[in-house]
């Protein structure tokens, strides 16, 4: 028996934050087949991809016996000019959150893929291209503030996503942002994936951080697909195309152990499995129910 509650993202059905060719799947066809798969909740994707009206919303998925337990929020964390419009995007998002579970987060990262240089080298940004000292205190002023507003207005709490492309991706940012972050405002949303091709170990990023983990993306990063970006130096965008982020337990992510970690600690809340494909890639119905299996086999 586990406590542990398994959802997945619009995101592994090619619903991204980004601008991309390609014709979008219908929202309901996504929740359809989540349920189908076996997954018992989801996030809500890109603003107005699922509808933005609560008894609409709330409708839907509870004819599928869906939760809602997240939304992505990206922000130009690096801008404090833009501050005040990801602060404003945060907010329209928890409050619709809020009205559907108030125990859902506002999962954070910075606007990743809005930078040239940190989306054509991520997955090897190098010690000199990380993120410089003196951008930190801006990032930080925006999460902070951000998660301030959230928490006064909703009652919902902030957790920041690594992500890759943007400007917290590798270990060593991950780290200051955790070492310098308020705990009491800021958590951490660990996405394996996104971890395991920023540079890292997965497992020992969920050791060192759990007390600030209160949120867990399983996403798996194919080694093969990962040499190959690196050797031709492939931009962020290209290494999704080649299926960096493959099907769980087909990559380099140590899966058993960090569930194994997590049901150690009588960890009681969502993992939310998202493979990351554009927009008519793969196979996304096929793959989320072989990864609803896979975590099965895993005892979850």
């Amino acid at each position: 028996m586990t406590s542990i509650h398994c959802a997945n993202a619009p995101c592994s059905w090619g619903i991204l934050e980004f601008e991309h060719s390609g014709e979008p799947i219908a929202y309901t066809d996504v929740l359809d087949q989540m349920a189908e798969s076996g997954f018992a909740g989801t996030e809500l994707g890109d603003w107005g991809f699922l509808p933005t009206e609560h008894d609409l919303l709330q409708t839907q998925l509870n004819r599928r016996g869906l939760a809602l337990v997240g939304a992505f929020v990206p922000v130009a964390l690096c801008h404090k000019a833009r501050h005040g419009e990801g602060i404003q995007q945060a907010l329209q998002t928890a409050q619709l959150l809020a009205k559907l579970n108030p125990d859902a987060f506002i999962i954070l990262a910075d606007e990743n893929g809005s930078d040239s240089e940190r989306t054509q080298f991520a997955g090897r940004i190098e010690p000199a291209r990380e993120t410089p000292a003196d951008l930190w205190p801006t990032i930080l002023d925006g999460c902070h503030n951000l998660a301030r507003t959230v928490r006064e207005e909703t009652g919902l709490q902030t957790l920041m996503h690594n992500h890759c492309a943007g400007m917290v991706e590798t270990p060593n940012e991950i780290d200051f942002l955790m070492e310098h972050a308020d705990p009491d405002l800021l958590g951490l949303c660990l996405d394996t994936g996104h971890y395991a091709y920023g540079g890292g170990d997965p497992l020992a990023a969920l050791c060192n951080h759990y007390e600030r983990i209160k949120h867990v993306h399983f996403k798996d990063c194919s080694p093969r697909v990962a040499a190959h970006a690196r050797r031709e130096q492939l931009g962020y965008f290209e290494a999704v195309a080649a299926g960096v982020f493959c099907e769980l337990g087909h990559g380099q992510v140590d899966f058993a152990g960090i569930v194994a970690e997590l049901k150690s600690r009588d960890y009681d809340g969502w993992i939310v499995v998202e493979q990351d494909v554009l927009p008519g890639m793969g196979t996304p119905f096929e793959s989320a129910r072989r990864n609803r299996h896979y975590l099965g086999q895993l005892g979850i």
